[in-house]
């Protein structure tokens, strides 16, 4: 939580504690070792590395709250059909859910972004689709456990409909696996979009993402090491730091482990 906070803060805070626009170049200084000018130095262009590294926090913490927040919406949607619902709905769309699965998920995203055209929006749809399956199975596991229970066993027999037993009986009592995979969720959702636009299928040429920092720069890790090492070690810790948030409230949330 610390190491997220301490992202969010310097998202929200960047005209503030940023030292030169992040276009800003100056070819005569392309490639300058870190100094008090320039924090961590400038890339091929005579950009600044530092100023470019804190507005492409901005985008790292966009892309993991929209694709996993489109992956949650429409993958609960799935899950929550399937599971409350059984029979024909159930096996039509785990079938589907299925084949997505079967396909590796970087593959699956380069596809589409291929398809749609590479741009960072079309990154995140991408991202959003790949992880559509990992919710619509989870939702459904928990679905599946909770329906027959007495609560929601007795909501039925006074009558209650089915919408209203989802919304205020089902989904609150299946909230805390699907908590805590779209929190692991978002430390790989932003791993993936740095891949893609390391690929060249993501971030536009010019734009500060992290990502594209490593595309632009990862031959010269030997003569200006700090190009590479800063966007990597960024996108390192914030993955790292979804990834510990998400372990910590799968300790707090899951029952089999407080009572163990």
């Amino acid at each position: 939580m610390i190491i997220l906070t301490v992202f969010v803060l310097i998202s929200v805070s960047v005209p503030f504690l940023v030292t030169h626009q992040p276009d800003e170049a100056d070819i005569s200084k392309r490639l300058a070792p870190p100094s008090r000018t320039h924090w961590l130095g400038t890339d091929r262009v005579g950009k600044d590395v530092y100023s470019r590294l804190l507005y492409g926090s901005r985008i790292s913490i966009k892309i993991g709250l929209v694709a996993v927040a489109g992956s949650v919406l429409i993958g609960s949607l799935f899950g929550l059909l399937a599971g409350y619902y059984g029979g024909q709905i159930d096996n039509l769309l785990m079938r589907g859910m299925d084949i997505l699965l079967a396909l590796p998920s970087v593959l699956l995203a380069i596809v589409i972004v291929t398809i749609l055209g590479a741009s960072l929006t079309n990154a995140i749809v991408a991202v959003s689709i790949v992880y559509i399956p990992q919710y619509a199975r989870i939702l459904r596991a928990a679905v599946l456990k909770v329906k027959e229970l007495e609560y929601v066993l007795a909501a039925r027999a006074v009558g209650a409909s089915d919408w209203h037993i989802l919304l205020t009986v089902v989904i609150p009592n299946c909230l805390a696996p699907l908590i805590v995979q779209a929190t692991l969720g978002m430390g790989s959702a932003i791993l993936d979009a740095a891949g893609l636009s390391f690929l060249g299928l993501g971030a536009k040429v010019g734009q500060p993402e992290w990502g594209l920092m490593l595309r632009d720069h990862f031959t010269l890790i030997r003569q200006a090491p700090w190009t590479v090492l800063a966007p990597g070690l960024a996108i390192f810790s914030m993955v790292l730091g979804f990834n510990l948030l998400g372990d910590a409230l799968r300790d707090i949330l899951d029952p089999q482990v407080k009572t163990t």
